[in-house]
């Protein structure tokens, strides 16, 4: 397929948001919002997100895909549906219960849990880019909340 396969389904992030971090694809969170943002990146649309970031680079580590592989593939054209099999078979073998933790971990994962860097960073962030009225839990929270759906 072209890159033409790739733009018809791929978001325009510059006026638009890319699936939330907690959606699942292919049995893993992230997975969705990495999709999102690499189609984007291929068809020009990528806006002022990024692909291959610090939480793409997560899904990546713990599947043992790399960013080439996973844009080679979504570059195909590949629907949801064939880049969830794709990521499934191209994982490294974890079991069931390995991706559940692993997922959970990330979902329900505190800011005071994350490396003392980051936890810099949002500390300045989260009060010059959500609303005051907004409480952040967890860390993809902050995705959601700036993105408008909590």
């Amino acid at each position: 397929m072209s890159n033409e396969a790739v733009k018809s389904i791929a978001l325009d992030l510059s006026s638009d948001v890319p699936r939330s971090p907690r959606k699942v694809l292919g049995g893993y969170v992230v997975a969705a919002r990495t999709l999102d943002k690499c189609r984007a990146e291929v068809a020009g649309t990528l806006g002022e997100y990024h692909f291959d970031c610090p939480l793409d680079n997560l899904f990546f580590e713990f599947t043992g895909i790399t960013a080439d592989q996973f844009r080679d593939q979504v570059a195909s054209g590949a629907s949801d549906e064939e880049m969830a099999a794709w990521i499934q078979e191209n994982s490294k073998q974890s079991s069931n219960q390995e991706i559940v933790k692993w997922n959970n971990e990330l979902r329900y994962k505190r800011i005071s849990e994350m490396p003392i860097e980051l936890q810099e960073f949002l500390e300045g962030y989260i009060p010059e880019f959500l609303p005051e009225d907004k409480i952040v839990y967890y860390w993809f929270d902050v995705y959601d909340i700036e993105e408008g759906r909590i």
